[in-house]
């Protein structure tokens, strides 16, 4: 018997004239991070709603026209459409406040951001996890604050995949295309025609098509090979996020860096500051020095440039998260477009070597060809400072150019409703006071009744969303009910009120999932205590290559169906950004047990917190600034040279006395109010003192003080009087290149070891600048109090040493130092180029000590 073939017929409605403007907030990824917007839709046709997955475009395109009719006749829908409507176009015409428009006007400034991910909302599933979340909250952030701001990536026609794990415990990898009439998108015409880009590849040119997606203020950029003109090959180009092989790797990131920036010039764009988020997008660095080439400079001062006006964000500390190609691949792919751009091949891999190997670090491209680096934590920063040292192999690890701004969240994204329902009541100004850390006193002033009431009712909506996604899951798996009664009937019990436990995040080996099982009999008596039950609840996804990460997942699926267990452990499938949602608003404590120090940032425990959540921690990434002893629990991470297995076991006896001793006893110690008024206490302490310094508009003005603005200004300082600066920078580099390794430096006559506080000590110091200038250079003597005890001792002062004639065909600096500190003290004496066009005064690398 022949199966008939099943066509699919879409009837879709007509909008009524009264609700044309849904059609524009679907349009708008302002719904993204807005509830009223999204509160509409769901008004509309609720089941709909969820069962679209939250996506405007769709919704609109399946609901029923009865409901939009009854909609349109509803007076109390149409009040809440006009206010929502209102507050979006006053949204919209909102301008930016002083302090954004002294640091960068709009005018005369416009930063460009470059990432391979961005993840808004999981109704744009072009995000596989924490970059593309950051990159999102990043523009999100930028449109707040009326930042003149523009940012572009790739529009992936499956994005990445959707997780499911079977009744075995494994991830089931697969994916789903998604029409571009599925998705907050439109094509970019010009004069009528679709706005195409292409890209010099092996044998041909690889063509992609450009979309624009509206997020409030700023606009991004999506570029898509699925056109016509190109091969079936190339058009799946930007199939998958993170799918493929190198050569589709490298493809995607010649896409991003060089097709970007293409569309970029294209629509006569021209960014004052540009920020490569990571090395996927570090071949714009080469598009625009060939730019600058086509306009008269050399390559040298082109580099100069384009470094000068760049700032290059790395986000990890694993080495498997950098890209690294192989030196064959990196000039078969790029060799057609050196070509053009005339670029010689020995130069450009010189800008990505690492390490003198014969491979390719995008990493190393992105630090070499920017001036401004930074990490995305204080750890981290110092952690990358370390890792990325051979960039400037004669620099201290701690002076080294790169710094770090920590990763923050976008509050009004991440914050439920209901809190921000609260919050308008007590502090109706909160939304434009996310960055006073007074301000977030008010906190304190919510009657601990009302606030524990906001958490047990999010906490409530967690544990139905779970009980829902779990029936899901085991209907599909063919799981019996009553097991998923028992899996979730300490969840539902409003009478126990278990403590809640959330651990979701990609399941990489070095995040530790199962650290918290290491003392399993031990564990499992603190989660089974009929009068103080705990319940895990974990989610995440691990990369379809990364069967160690899938071996947790499986571990972890196992632990949960065993029969002590069972109800104490839950496993949901397909993390997204809708799960988070409902993860971070209603556990009691969010947990992170990552490898120290191999957390970058992480910004899941900064949602939690924001929530009221307690994070319970290895004081890593953020959580190395952000906890405050009453603002959570830190678990201390051993020293990194001691053997892994050590380190693991100490960890974990530390997290289960901490449970056993301090987060369980604290949630059950309650009084006739049926609550802890210390866990409370103690909650509000999370939120207050979270909120203001971790949250994303925090963040991103320090990127505009630090970075945006530093690099507009030196940007155009090298660019004019047709580049006159950038190219005498870069003459000056070439020629202390060739010098520097046959200059020297030692101390001239005997230095003073002895002197009253009173007195002043001479320094002499004999150069031999191997024909450089002594203006090309510059001489310091380094003094700092000896280390007297275990307090941070301040740091070392600076003296410079001027040059004062020439002995025995050396030249001779010198100066007179009084000295700064009492006691003893060590002087160091030390010597680098040094020219005014710098960016970094220790850009170069280059270092001497006597």
């Amino acid at each position: 018997m022949h199966r008939a073939t099943e066509f699919r017929l879409e009837a879709r409605p007509r909008l009524p004239e009264v609700l044309a403007q849904l059609d524009v907030l679907a349009n708008d990824l302002f719904y993204s991070w807005n509830h009223g917007v999204r509160s509409l839709f769901a008004r509309i046709d609720l089941r709909l709603w969820q069962k679209v997955e939250h996506n405007p475009k769709v919704f609109l395109r399946r609901v029923a026209q009865v409901r939009l009719d009854e909609a349109a006749e509803d007076r109390a829908f149409l009040a809440e459409y006009r206010r929502v409507v209102s507050a979006y176009e006053a949204y919209l015409e909102s301008e930016p406040g002083n302090e954004v428009l002294e640091a960068l006007n709009p005018s005369d400034s416009l930063v460009a951001y470059f990432c391979a991910e961005f993840g808004f909302h999981e109704s744009f599933p072009i995000y596989s996890g924490g970059l593309g979340i950051l990159a999102g909250d990043h523009c999100k952030a930028a449109s707040d604050l009326g930042l003149p701001f523009v940012a572009v990536g790739l529009l992936y026609q499956q994005g990445y995949f959707i997780q499911t794990i079977d009744a075995h415990g494994h991830q089931i990898a697969r994916y789903q295309c998604h029409s571009s009439d599925e998705l907050p998108i439109t094509l970019v015409e010009t004069g009528g025609t679709p706005l195409t880009v292409s890209v010099p590849f092996p044998g041909r040119d690889v063509q992609a098509r450009v979309w624009l997606a509206r997020v409030g203020h700023i606009s991004l950029y999506l570029l898509d090979t699925n056109t016509p003109e190109n091969s079936e090959e190339d058009r799946n180009l930007t199939l998958q996020l993170y799918g493929g092989d190198s050569a589709t790797r490298i493809s995607q990131e010649m896409l991003l860096g060089i097709g970007g920036t293409r569309v970029l010039h294209k629509l006569s764009i021209n960014p004052t500051a540009w920020h490569i988020n990571e090395g996927h997008a570090a071949f714009q660095i080469l598009e625009r020095c060939r730019m600058a080439m086509a306009n008269g400079l050399p390559f040298g001062a082109a580099l100069e440039w384009v470094a000068g006006s760049t700032l290059f964000t790395t986000h990890t500390p694993v080495p498997a998260g950098h890209d690294i190609f192989p030196r064959d691949l990196v000039e078969h792919f790029l060799g057609p477009y050196l070509q053009e751009a005339g670029l010689e091949f020995q130069d450009v891999f010189a800008l990505g070597s690492k390490n003198g190997d014969h491979s390719f670090n995008m990493t190393s491209l992105g630090l070499r060809g920017s001036r401004f680096h930074n990490g995305v934590s204080r750890i981290h920063g110092a952690v990358a400072s370390q890792m990325e040292g051979d960039i400037w192999p004669q620099i201290p690890f701690g002076e080294n150019p790169i710094g770090y701004i920590t990763n923050g969240i976008h509050v009004p994204t991440f914050l439920a409703p209901e809190w921000a329902s609260l919050f308008n009541i007590q502090a109706p100004t909160w939304k434009s006071e996310l960055r006073n850390r007074e301000f977030w006193q008010f906190v304190d002033r919510i009657p601990d009744y009302h606030y524990w009431s906001v958490h047990k009712a999010l906490k409530q909506q967690m544990a139905e969303f779970i009980v829902r996604r779990l029936r899901r899951q085991h209907t599909r798996n063919g799981t019996g009910h009553s097991v998923t009664e028992r899996m979730t009937r300490k969840l539902v019990s409003p009478e126990q009120d278990a403590l809640v436990i959330g651990f979701a995040r990609r399941f990489a080996t070095y995040k530790r999932a199962t650290l918290i099982f290491s003392d399993l009999p031990r564990l499992e008596r603190l989660l089974t205590r009929p009068d103080q039950p705990v319940v895990l609840v974990f989610a995440g996804k691990a990369h379809p290559q990364d069967k160690p990460g899938q071996q947790l997942i499986k571990v972890i699926h196992d632990l949960s169906l065993q029969p002590n267990l069972i109800g104490h452990i839950v496993l949901l499938e397909d993390y997204d950004q809708a799960m988070a949602r409902r993860l971070l608003s209603g556990v009691d404590v969010w947990l992170n047990t990552p490898e120290y120090p191999k957390e970058a940032s992480g910004t899941s425990g900064e949602k939690a917190a924001v929530n009221g959540a307690l994070n319970l921690s290895v004081l890593d990434g953020w959580w190395g600034e952000g906890y405050e002893k009453t603002n959570g629990w830190a678990i201390t991470p051993r020293d990194t040279g001691l053997d892994a297995e050590f380190r693991n076991r100490e960890e974990a006896r530390d997290l289960i006395d901490l449970l056993e001793h301090e987060v369980i006893p604290l949630y059950y110690n309650r009084a006739s109010q049926g609550y802890s008024k210390d866990w409370v206490a103690r909650s509000k302490a999370s939120m207050k003192t979270i909120t203001p310094r971790f949250n994303a508009q925090r963040m991103v003005m320090d990127y505009v003080r630090h970075y945006y603005r530093p690099a507009t200004r030196q940007g155009l300082r090298l660019i004019e009087n047709d580049a006159r600066l950038a190219r005498d920078l870069a003459d000056w580099k070439a020629r202390v290149r060739h010098a520097w390794p046959r200059v020297s430096m030692q101390v001239h006559g005997c230095v003073t070891d002895r002197c009253f506080w009173d007195e002043s000590v001479e320094l002499k110091i004999a150069v031999d600048l191997n024909g450089l200038a002594p203006e090309d250079v510059r001489v310091e003597c380094l003094v700092a109090p000896e280390c007297i005890g275990t307090h941070a001792e301040p740091g070392p002062e600076a003296f410079l040493l001027a040059p004062s004639g020439g002995i025995d065909g050396k030249t001779l600096f010198t100066t007179q130092i009084q000295p700064p500190n009492p006691g003893l003290q060590t002087l160091r004496l030390r010597m680098y180029p040094y020219h005014q066009a710098l960016t970094h005064p220790l850009e170069m690398g280059a270092m001497l000590w006597a």
